[in-house]
């Protein structure tokens, strides 16, 4: 029987990102940032591709600070998921982070909203189940 090189067929290459489950406290309790892409219309955490040189926990900061904007400082790895984008494999890592100063909040092309949320009506809300998956965890 003939074993045939199973990376023969195989993508190499992998999308690499990394992103924030970004949270303030406020009077009503805790509560997390979602952004409303309007080019998929869905709600989701902010991230978004590392670029040439960086670290993953920068990317995370810079792409959190681009999407909400909000300053934030890193509590502690929350984990990661990863799924196909266009037949190639995409590993998001994430990262908890407290908002740190005010957020000065910009629509811009890609994220058309954000939003603040206790954690029962941001797993409402969102619209991919791998990311509910990683904030299940937290509850």
């Amino acid at each position: 029987m003939k074993i045939e090189d199973s990376t023969e067929n195989c993508e190499a290459d992998v999308i690499e990102a990394a992103g924030g489950i970004l949270w303030r406290e406020t009077e009503r309790g805790r509560e997390l940032a979602l952004i409303h892409r309007g080019r998929y219309d869905d709600w989701t955490l902010p991230k978004g591709k590392l670029e040439e040189g960086e670290r993953w926990q920068e990317a995370a900061l810079r792409e959190v600070r681009e999407e909400t904007g909000c300053d934030a400082e890193l509590e502690s790895f929350a984990g990661a998921v990863s799924y196909k984008v266009n037949g190639v494999a995409k590993v998001v890592l994430f990262w908890n982070m407290s908002s740190s100063g005010q957020c000065r909040f910009q629509p811009s092309e890609e994220v058309i909203e954000m939003i603040w949320a206790p954690l029962p009506e941001a797993l409402e809300k969102m619209s991919h189940q791998i990311e509910k998956e990683l904030l299940n965890v937290i509850r």
